[in-house]
């Protein structure tokens, strides 16, 4: 079997000798991935996308970094390596890369789980590009057009590195409606895919994705650990999903022997994978769904005097740009309102957030804020982010957050 896709024969990177202000040195210094092009002071005139940027310092003329330039995006430069050690962007160096970010992997890989992240972006030093494995099939996520001249040896390192069978491509908005490649997202770049919804275990329970049409890579794994945990919690209790999406956190209740869940998301197609997850593992509970808006649904339950034993609220990101981050803080505050009073007596009510905007710290003092402000006594349990194969090198790296809070009443 060999790869089949092309990319076109123009595609030569130049070498870019950059300089940039004391603000923008200080950052690459100190490990940020990104530099804004407010920051550039000195650059090559013809600099084109996927040309290597060679970044030196203001005043000793020493090489501070490398990084990919991106003639499309205000973060002109995006890093992927802080030059304290000379190297040569070649097969060798990204090999070498992926297969450190495997070696964070591998605690991962022994317990009984075989879907994983295996590059995160800019935490892995791959800004702009993710890699998923669900089973035996690799999906890989394009978000910029810089990784364009380096591919061919980078997912021959991927595909060889995680063992998988198949390799997708995946493609952003920005991407596929790209002129400079020849993918198509969803093209099935290596080996077969003989279904495009990919059966995968995540801690023993039986899970799929669709790899070809799902959001991002097909699932979201960065809250597995938490799936988990909820699992474990909902043991002969009633369970509350909201924004439940394919049914992670559902699905684990229901394979934990919960007596009864509800996934809320306003997708039917989501609801339908949720159901269909669910029946990949043997359940005694009652499994129901509602589709509609999470907010004007879970307003009506509270109008029924429904309560549930744990009710996890895991909504989408709230604040793509800075201009929203004050309406997102009012969601997550009417979310823990709404889900307080969903929460039965000594229930858990859990909350969590994937807006990188909101910072952990907010979002916790946040919902402490309206719980307080609550008549019932509760305490927080437990704080977590994300799951292991989401490691974090940079604070904006640092989206997911998730709180525990146990009613003493």
């Amino acid at each position: 079997m060999s790869f089949s896709y092309q990319i076109p024969s123009n595609y030569v990177p130049k070498r870019l000798a950059v300089k940039l202000n004391a603000k923008g040195e200080q950052f690459v210094v100190k490990g940020h991935p990104w530099v804004f092009s407010n920051s550039i002071t000195k650059i090559n005139d013809d600099a084109s996308t996927g040309d290597l940027a060679i970044i030196f310092s203001k005043n000793k003329n020493k090489v501070v970094g490398l990084g990919l330039f991106d003639a499309e995006s205000p973060i002109r430069i995006k890093i992927i390596h802080n030059a304290e050690t000379k190297v040569q962007i070649n097969a060798d160096f990204f090999q070498h890369k992926i297969e450190k970010a495997f070696d964070k992997r591998e605690e991962l890989l022994k317990t009984e789980t075989n879907s994983y992240r295996l590059l995160f972006g800019e935490n892995d030093g791959f800004p702009g590009l993710i890699a998923d494995v669900y089973a035996n099939v690799l999906v890989v996520k394009l978000y910029s057009e810089i990784w364009l001249p380096y591919l061919e040896p980078i997912l021959e390192s991927l595909q060889q590195i995680s063992r998988a069978e198949t390799v997708v491509m995946r493609l952003s908005r920005n991407l596929q409606n790209s002129k400079n490649h020849s993918f198509t997202d969803g093209d099935v770049i290596f080996g077969t895919l003989e279904d495009e919804v990919v059966e995968f275990i995540e801690h023993g329970i039986n899970f799929s994705a669709n790899v070809i049409k799902g959001h991002k890579t097909g699932y979201f794994l960065d809250h597995r650990d938490n799936r988990r945990r909820v699992g474990e919690l909902s043991k002969g209790k009633s369970v509350l999903d909201v924004f439940s999406y394919a049914g992670g956190f559902s699905v684990h209740a229901l394979a934990n022997n919960a007596t009864e869940v509800t996934s809320l998301d306003i997708s039917k197609q989501a609801l339908d994978m949720a159901r269909a997850n669910g029946k990949l593992n043997a359940y005694t509970g009652h499994h129901k769904t509602i589709s509609g808006d999470a907010f004007k649904e879970m307003k009506g339950l509270i109008e029924k005097g429904k309560t549930f034993d744990v009710v996890v609220i895991d909504p989408p990101s709230f604040a793509k740009q800075q201009s929203e981050i004050e309406l997102a803080k009012k969601k997550y505050a009417q979310l823990a309102e709404l889900g307080e009073k969903l929460t039965a007596k000594n229930g858990l009510l859990v909350l969590a957030s994937c807006s990188s905007r909101v910072l952990a710290q907010a979002f916790f003092d946040l919902n402490s804020q309206v719980l307080n402000s609550q008549t019932r006594l509760f305490e927080t349990e437990l704080k977590t982010k994300h799951d292991s194969d989401h490691p974090i090198a940079f604070p904006e790296g640092a989206y997911l957050k998730c709180g525990y809070y146990r009613f003493l009443e």
